[in-house]
């Protein structure tokens, strides 16, 4: 409950901006907020199912970000970061980044995510090293890297990757291949891990831009 009700505050917040700015001619423009949902459904073979809720909302340099059920199920997280943007045609974008985490999991972790393009391209990742403050033994690091191709304005294709690495173990990596569809400020987008290797597993993405 209490992350619904952050997660509520941000959009509220983030949606009286947007209606107050109402500048005159000569003013210059505001720079909005830009606010978006994602809400992952994870398919997995001899597991339960779950879904993973990610709020982000950006404002010039200043990235928020809340999630639920991706660090951990029953967990929660609240990022702040920095956006860092150089390029044009060939385009790169960081964000470092830093979470508390709490729930069955409690902790912190330092994080970025990136993103370079060119023309249809994207290479991008997201990754994490959480440190749980309960046992030592949680500690794990996450990543997601990607590279998509858009074959039109509205379809994507691409690889993706999981790697996971918990504390005093070998790296976990998970491979598989994405599709993606958007229709104005709506996006799907489908993951298959593990082809070929073992059981697959199904990532469904749904997201929307506020």
């Amino acid at each position: 409950m209490t992350l619904c009700l952050i997660l509520g505050i941000v959009v509220v917040v983030a949606g009286q901006s947007l209606a107050q700015q109402t500048p005159d001619s000569d003013a210059p423009l505001p720079v909005p907020w830009k606010v978006a949902l994602t809400v992952s459904g994870y398919l997995l073979p001899d597991q339960s199912d779950y879904i993973d809720p990610v709020l982000t909302a950006d404002h010039r340099w200043l990235h928020l970000e809340a999630r639920y059920n991706y660090e951990n199920l029953r967990t929660g997280s609240l990022w702040a970061g920095y956006n860092f943007h150089a390029g044009n045609e060939l385009a790169l974008a960081i964000t470092p980044m830093v979470g508390g985490i709490f729930g069955r999991t409690a902790g912190i972790a330092p994080g970025f995510e990136a993103s370079l393009s060119y023309k249809r391209f994207e290479l991008s990742i997201s990754n994490e090293y959480v440190f749980d403050l309960r046992n030592k033994s949680g500690n794990f690091y996450y990543s997601w890297p990607q590279l998509t191709y858009s074959v039109t304005n509205w379809f994507v294709v691409g690889l993706v990757a999981q790697h996971t690495k918990p504390f005093q173990t070998k790296l976990d990596t998970q491979r598989g291949f994405l599709v993606g569809f958007s229709h104005k400020r709506a996006s799907f987008t489908a993951y298959i891990f593990n082809v070929g290797w073992t059981d697959p597993s199904t990532v469904l993405e749904f997201g929307w831009n506020f």
